[in-house]
């Protein structure tokens, strides 16, 4: 991946156990420095709670998994690419509230 690769995770307990940090390390992989509280920095959470969101509008609901998975696709074409966009540049104001809260929660 290049000298410059720098991994970003959310502090989720799962990203944090003993075997990750192991193979990070032996890939000798930079993990990089990451708020406690902050797990909102990461562009695809706001993502995945979008099409959360939208699976959970749908009427009737899915009853199943192929269900399901029809209609994860269908709503993750669906998502318009100016959300999209709005996210990615909304990204800024959102690590500078993160930085003014010293990692706490933000009002955003």
């Amino acid at each position: 991946m290049g000298a410059e690769f720098l991994f970003m995770d959310d502090n989720a307990r799962p990203h944090r156990s003993n075997i990750i940090d192991e193979c990070l390390q032996s890939e000798d992989i930079t993990r990089m420095d990451w708020p406690a509280y902050s797990p909102d920095l990461n562009p695809v959470e706001h993502v995945w709670d979008m099409l959360g969101r939208r699976i959970a509008a749908r009427q009737p609901p899915p009853t199943s998994l192929p269900e399901l998975r029809r209609a994860l696709l269908d709503e993750w074409c669906d998502i318009p690419q100016d959300q999209i966009d709005n996210l990615i540049l909304s990204m800024p104001r959102h690590c500078k509230a993160c930085i003014a809260s010293s990692g706490r929660h933000t009002p955003y």
